[in-house]
């Protein structure tokens, strides 16, 4: 689908990652089109899902959630039914801010932000080992994140 963008589209899907506040005008500058040609693009972007969504990012610190933790779950058993199960209970966890179905030695891998260590140990011995199906949590409390929620590069 990338090749039915022109350069135009491109850059304006660029410029809308890296700054999803820019405004038709300032964008339309920046990808050196009339302010008309710009909006019409953009919408199409958006209408055709190359935009998926325009949010903000908000501090993790300044919301009392700073420590970013990574879990590796383990199902007890890897059949359509169990993994519909845990996927169902997960989206309820509202501190799980990512849960990927995962190939090799974990089946998912859970993001989760919490204000700290006592936080979340309390989340994980009242909630994620009893989710559906858990047979084994690996706890990664993340020291320093280096990158993250980079642009796509395309």
């Amino acid at each position: 689908m990338l090749d039915q963008l022109d350069k135009v589209d491109r850059n304006i899907l660029k410029l809308l990652q890296e700054n999803g506040r820019l405004t038709n005008a300032e964008l339309a500058d920046l990808v050196h089109v009339s302010p008309a040609t710009c909006h019409r693009r953009t919408q199409r972007l958006f209408a055709e899902g190359y935009v998926a969504a325009v949010r903000a990012q908000v501090s993790p610190e300044k919301v009392n959630r700073a420590t970013l933790v990574m879990v590796g779950v383990v199902l007890d058993r890897s059949t359509p039914q169990s993994f519909a199960d845990f996927e169902a209970a997960i989206r309820k966890l509202d501190l799980v801010i990512d849960c990927h179905l995962v190939a090799g030695d974990f089946d998912y891998f859970l993001k989760i932000r919490v204000r700290d260590i006592s936080d979340f140990n309390r989340l994980h011995a009242d909630r994620l080992i009893a989710l559906p199906g858990v047979r084994q949590t690996r706890t990664f409390f993340v020291m320093k994140e280096v990158k993250d929620q980079a642009p796509l590069q395309f």
